[in-house]
Order: structure tokens, then sequence, then C-alpha cells
């Protein structure tokens, strides 16, 4: 099964255009990876869309996300990082421009705290109908649990990262929570047993992702990456990761 027949939701990538406000996280400065060099990347997959999704270097800054998501088109979105007091108003001007969810980046910084996670996760849903997406290491779910299963729609990055917690991490997708299928060059665990282990727990709740560029990470995405999904889950299931499962859960409930 070649790579280029699957079509593609690319469920996690992000977009670095130093035209825009770039904070440094720790000290580190990603260097720039534009909408062309994105497309370019991505020219021999069947792209039919993906989730632009906004990094600690980026913080609470808007402007690079709207321009972004006007470039790339009606069928990507937006993940974006805001302060628990933003104005409903500002939130809908944002669902209109075509963002769909909410960053807690518990690993790195520069999001909103994980105090206000509840509320404001609870705030866009019922506001916008967003879901709450979290960079956080699976080593913090125990405590995170009780919270995260009773919120409306959750989605967790990169398997989760690391391999203790992923016992929570797996009871979190029995109870409905997603997980993006990303970074596979950032976990310390066996990626194709993961993938097995929590797409027999809930088959709608992987969903691939490039991570594009690959910030910090030890090693960048790789093409090998989408067809180990492929490989691993088949047909019927890589169908879904790679595109089925991405374009239900980002779609307004």
């Amino acid at each position: 099964m070649e790579i280029r027949n699957f079509k593609i939701f690319d469920a996690h990538f992000h977009i670095i255009d130093p035209r825009f406000p770039l904070i440094a996280n720790n000290g580190y400065l990603p260097d720039a990876f534009t909408c062309d060099k994105y497309l370019k990347r991505m020219k021999g997959y069947t792209l039919a869309g993906g989730a632009v999704v906004s990094g600690s270097f980026q913080e609470f800054d808007q402007s690079y996300l709207l321009n972004t998501l006007e470039t790339l088109g009606p069928s990507f979105c937006g993940v974006t990082q805001i302060p628990a007091d933003t104005p409903d108003e500002k939130i809908m001007r944002l669902n209109k421009a075509g963002v769909r969810a909410v960053r807690f980046n518990l690993k790195r910084g520069g999001s909103e705290v994980v105090q206000h996670l509840d509320r404001l996760a609870r705030r866009v849903h019922e506001l916008a109908g967003w879901h709450t997406e979290l960079h956080v290491d699976s080593s913090e779910l125990e405590g995170l649990y009780d919270t995260l299963v009773t919120l409306p729609a959750v989605c967790i990055d990169h398997l989760g990262l690391s391999g203790t917690g992923f016992k929570t991490l797996l009871r979190l997708v029995g109870r409905g929570v997603h997980v993006k299928a990303t970074g596979f060059g950032r976990v310390d665990f066996d990626v194709p047993r993961a993938l097995k282990e929590i797409h027999a727990a809930n088959p709608k709740a992987l969903m691939f992702g490039t991570d594009l560029p690959s910030t910090r990470a030890p090693r960048p995405f790789l093409d090998e990456d989408m067809a180990l999904v492929i490989d691993t889950l088949g047909e019927t299931g890589a169908n879904k990761v790679l595109y089925e499962n991405s374009v239900n859960f980002y779609a307004h409930r």
C-alpha cells in the first residue's frame, strides 16, 4: 500500500513565519517554516487539509494564525492558545476564521496555565464547539484524569510522549479522549505497539499528524512514519487514523 494512495488530514503541524511575533521559549527560537515550505514538503501526499497548531514560541499571538488560515484555505483549521479572560467576541471571531480548538501546552508553557483548564475548555466548547488539546507528558495524566474525563472533547498530543503513564492514557482513550499519532521521534516507547493498543481501545481516537517542522524533536518527521501507521494498522485502520478520525473531530459538533 503506497502512501500517496491515502488521503491525509494532517492533524498537527506548525507554521513559523518571522513576519509575526515569536517569543523565545527557554531560550529557543525556531527557524522559519512558512506555508510555502509546508506545502512543498507535503507535495507528494494527497493532502486534504489539516490543523495548524500554535506553539509555545507563539504564545497568545493570533496574527500568524489568521494569516496562515487565510493562506492555506478552508480545508485547514487552527488550534490556538488564548488567555482565560479572552472575550467571547474574540473567540467567535477566531471561530469564524477557522479556529477549532484551544491548546494547553503543559510541557513547554506559552499557553494558559492548567488551573484554568476546566473552565476554559468548557467555555470554548459551549460557545464555539471547540475541543481542547494538551501537550502533556503521560506521567502527569493521573493527576488530570478526573478533570479530563468530564470535559466535552479532549485530545492529547504526541502519543503522550512517555511510557510512564501510558496505561492512564489508554484509560482516557476508553473514556473518549483522542490522541494524536504524531512526534514519533519524541517518544520513549515502541510506537507500533502503542498505535495498536490505542486503536484497539477506541478506533476513533487516533489522528495522524506530521508534527512538521518537528521543532526540538530528537528526530524530525519522516515519510516512514506514515508508512508505519499503514503497516501497523492496515488499510481500514490507516484510513481512519490518517483522515476520517481527524475530519470528524475537527468538524463542529
